[in-house]
């Protein structure tokens, strides 16, 4: 039997990072939910957050049925719930989607510092589901793999720090909530071809792959 190589492998590892295509689309229900509940009920935040969180909970009972992890279930009742009340406190609709802005400027800062710090978190992360924990450090060719690869991702999360912010500092709500779906599975899907291309180049010819680090190389 044949094993798949490792410009296979690559991409189907990176796949695993978000869970897949179902769980950033499970994402996008609850904020397109908002919307369309702020706008059904004459602009009205509370029908708007009520309408996210009841989605968000369908959601997020589907995703437990499936065998998905509670924690991440909570997790993400945890960001629309607080969207909603932020929205509900201040009294503007473009602030439910202040969570997922912070969150990305967030997401953006920690990338940043751990390719810095030479602890790329695609690294981390891809290196915890093959089991390696962190030997692919050991391995100069993969650290310098996974840094570069790491960096776009820190891209796609300045994306949406631009496009987030731009839309909630002019109120503009649909416009947020049509980003929120269009910034999610098919930005994710680009982030994953284009990291794993420059992961692959990053890496010489003769490497064994991600699933293998030379540690011998250090």
């Amino acid at each position: 039997m044949t094993t798949p190589s490792t410009e296979q492998q690559a991409p189907a590892s990176l796949r695993e990072l978000l869970g897949g295509r179902r769980g950033a689309l499970d994402a996008s229900f609850p904020p397109v939910a908002f919307v369309l509940g702020w706008l059904v009920s004459g602009r009205s935040i509370a029908w708007g957050a009520a309408a996210a969180l009841v989605v968000g909970a369908i959601v997020g009972a589907i995703r437990v049925l499936r065998g998905q992890r509670v924690t991440g279930m909570l997790a993400s009742l945890a960001a629309v719930a607080g969207g909603a009340l932020i929205a509900l406190y201040t009294g503007r609709a473009q602030d439910f989607f202040l969570v997922q802005l912070l969150l990305n400027v967030a997401s953006a800062l920690a990338w940043t510092v751990s390719i810095l710090i030479r602890w790329p978190l695609l690294g981390l992360v891809v290196g915890t589901i093959l089991g390696q924990k962190t030997r692919w450090r050991r391995d100069p060719a993969l650290l310098r793999a996974y840094s570069r690869a790491s960096w776009i991702w820190v891209a796609q999360y300045l994306l949406r720090m631009l496009v987030f912010g731009a839309f909630w500092l002019t109120g503009a709500v649909v416009a947020l909530g049509v980003a929120r779906v269009a910034l999610s599975w098919p930005l994710i899907a680009a982030v994953i071809a284009v990291s794993a291309v420059v992961f692959q180049r990053a890496l010489p010819e003769d490497h064994p792959g991600l699933r293998h680090p030379n540690v011998s190389a250090a």
